[in-house]
């Protein structure tokens, strides 16, 4: 059953929709893994929104960091979004990419050894110019180097393209 997915895209190119069908169409009762802190209250009151719109056949499960925390062997997660869990690790590791990348790393790799089929969204940076400034370049530089060690590991890898699924891997 083991197996990993990763969706990927701009903002609103919809990634987390197409993720959440895919989830329904492999199984009833799938887990919602959401890594976003919420930073303040119009971040609230999307996550609330959010949750509402899966319906109860979804079970949601709020997780910063350590995905590996939670048991879900036999299940179909949407993890959303790698991004939120990307900034959560650089946040707190006072924006130390090499080691921000290493505990990803790390954790992923633990969180994935459960048999379970995982989903990954994430978010596609740096398609544009490169930003001037320091602080967003390295997160950038974060963001793709752990979308590339993910999509190393994938079995699957989807782009999302103004809401058109295109098969990558």
């Amino acid at each position: 059953m083991k197996q990993i997915i990763l969706i990927t895209g701009g903002q609103r190119s919809g990634k987390s929709n197409y993720a959440e069908r895919l989830a329904l169409s492999l199984t009833s009762n799938p887990v919602y893994l959401a890594t976003a802190r919420v930073w303040d209250e119009e971040f609230a009151k999307r996550v609330a929104m959010h949750k509402q719109s899966r319906g109860p056949q979804w079970t949601n499960i709020e997780e910063e960091k350590y995905l590996s925390a939670q048991d879900i062997s036999g299940k179909v997660a949407v993890i959303d979004c790698v991004t939120l869990w990307c900034t959560n690790f650089f946040y707190d590791l006072n924006s130390e990419t090499q080691t921000a990348l290493k505990e990803i790393k790390q954790e992923f790799d633990k969180f994935t050894t459960q048999d379970a089929t995982f989903i990954f969204v994430t978010n596609e940076l740096g398609m544009g110019e490169t930003s001037q400034n320091e602080l967003q370049r390295k997160f950038t530089d974060l963001q793709g180097w752990t979308n590339q060690y993910i999509a190393s590991k994938a079995d699957r890898v989807i782009l999302m393209v103004s809401g058109i699924p295109v098969n990558i891997k």
